[in-house]
């Protein structure tokens, strides 16, 4: 299991306690900052600002979707650049009722209008579909994604044949992105249900729910650990791109980091 838990991204919660949570992460650790509609941009500026500044890697989750204007997507650029973050992982995003930009492709066409400093920018794959948009219209807003992105993060997916079989479909569409696989880290299904139900994470929820033995797991007395889906996802054939992962910690950071510690003897 060396090789993906050498390349970890830890996403955080801009929520109260997470900046004293997120010290107990490895020094100069990567760390992804999403965006909700409860919290809005502001508090995912603000807490990758701050991350920033403690010197970890920082990538701020872009929500198309709550982004106002032209404008207001000028501003997030200008104040990244100014602090030194040249990372961003640009999403549609939950909000009901969007500005000018109803997507990601929408926001990426802006940015390249805009002109941005960005050396990486990763973009969502859904190896299981999405809950409101078809197949064929993720295939084709991903192929046209690449042109402005860097890699992939995929949703979480408990499911490593699905997660193959998803990655060689969009191979012979001709993306070439590499792949950071998402996946759970150590949490506690309770904590997990309301968290998710404060910001907002209904498409990881609703991917759970439709996966029988992954609801199973979850609903197991004490927590959720990822080392057997690890394993397998370190067991699947083929050159397919993968170059780490993508953890999802609902703000359950120490337990996770334990579990890493552990896990790789480091």
């Amino acid at each position: 299991m060396t090789d993906l838990l050498s390349h970890v991204t830890f996403e955080v919660i801009p929520m109260k306690g997470i900046e004293e949570k997120a010290s107990r992460l490895p020094a100069g650790a990567r760390v992804s900052v999403t965006a909700s509609p409860a919290k809005g941009m502001a508090a995912t500026i603000d807490l990758a600002t701050r991350l920033n500044r403690e010197g970890f890697e920082v990538t701020p989750h872009l929500s198309a979707r709550l982004i106002s204007d032209r404008q207001e997507l000028d501003s997030i650029i200008t104040e990244l650049a100014a602090v030194g973050i040249g990372r961003a992982l640009v999403v549609g995003g939950d909000a009901l009722e969007p500005g000018k930009f109803a997507d990601a492709l929408d926001l990426l066409r802006e940015m390249d209008s805009l002109g941005h400093h960005f050396s990486e920018l990763g973009v969502a794959g859904y190896p299981e579909g999405h809950p409101f948009i078809s197949g064929d219209a993720l295939r084709q807003a991903l192929i046209e994604k690449r042109r402005y992105a860097h890699y992939i993060t995929t949703q979480m997916c408990f499911d490593p044949r699905a997660i193959a079989s998803w990655i060689k479909g969009i191979r012979l569409d001709g993306i070439r992105l590499p792949v950071r696989l998402g996946i759970p880290g150590v949490v506690d299904p309770i904590r997990l249900g309301k968290i998710a139900s404060r910001i907002g994470v209904g498409t990881s929820m609703k991917f759970l729910l439709r996966n029988r033995n992954a609801i199973w797991r979850f609903l197991r007395p004490g927590v959720y650990r990822p080392t057997k889906l690890v394993k397998s996802l370190n067991e699947l054939e083929g050159d397919l791109g993968i170059v780490g992962l993508h953890v999802f910690t609902f703000n359950q950071i120490e337990p996770t980091r334990d579990w890493l510690e552990k896990i790789t003897g480091r």
